[in-house]
């Protein structure tokens, strides 16, 4: 007989397991299994091994498709956050994921279900679960849709945060040339509005648009920081012959 839990897991999921023992096992916390030993039974932490491997090799990619001017450095950051516990939690309390874990007595007591730990090793194992079982399109599927949108990314952060905060501390201070915001346009009508703002650093300026002046501005962030990043390229490149 299926689980009520686990078939609303895979509905908010949108992904039906061919294997469904591999989602059981996924969502095993180590408590319940140790508190209902039987043979064959185990605890999700070898999922929990190989999710950590799938989830770095997903985002990644998906990173490198989605900012493909950004160096090494800061898509190792920018992937850390979003493979850090507190993402892993909010994006598995996002699908609900807490009510269908097993888990132990003393662990269910303690509010096992809500917290971060547990939460984000589940959803490691998981992501494992939906490779072994759909190969890797699936997993890159599921990432795509629930990790690394901007619905899926936690409230008080965000990759695209990052751009103005990253420019604000390469040119820090209030000199000229610190970065200067200004809004060049505005169309569409007043609940539907799309923005144009124009960032300057001296000499070097980029603009871009968004829903909100703070999203055109992290957009021109973005550009101006692109832009910066080929003009230190070019330049080594020309001092090396």
């Amino acid at each position: 007989m299926s689980d009520p839990a686990s078939e609303v897991l895979e509905k908010r999921l949108g992904y039906r397991f061919k294997a469904s023992g591999l989602l059981t096992e996924a969502l095993q916390h180590r408590s319940f299994v140790q508190e209902n030993p039987r043979p064959g039974r185990r605890d999700n932490e070898r999922l929990e091994f190989l999710g950590d491997a799938v989830l770095a090799l997903v985002t990644s990619q998906i990173l490198m498709e989605r900012f493909p001017d950004l160096l090494e450095g800061d898509l190792s950051r920018f992937r850390a956050q979003l493979v850090n516990a507190s993402h892993l939690a909010h994006v598995a309390r996002n699908l609900g994921l807490g009510p269908a874990l097993r888990l132990g007595r003393g662990e269910e007591l303690s509010g096992g279900r809500e917290k971060d730990s547990i939460l984000a090793g589940a959803v490691e194992a998981l992501m494992a679960a939906v490779y072994l079982d759909g190969g890797l399109d699936a997993v890159h599927e599921m990432i795509e849709n629930h990790m690394t949108g901007a619905a899926a990314l936690p409230p008080a952060g965000g990759i695209a945060a990052d751009c103005k905060s990253r420019l604000q501390e390469a040119f820090p201070g209030s000199g000229p040339d610190a970065p200067l915001y200004a809004v060049i346009g505005e169309t569409g009508p007043g609940h539907d509005k799309t923005f144009t703002v124009r960032v300057a650093v001296g000499r070097w300026t980029a603009e871009g648009s968004g829903r909100s002046k703070k999203a055109a501005e992290q957009e021109a962030a973005r550009r101006l920081l692109a832009q910066l990043t080929g003009k230190s390229k070019t330049d080594r490149d020309d001092a090396g012959g």
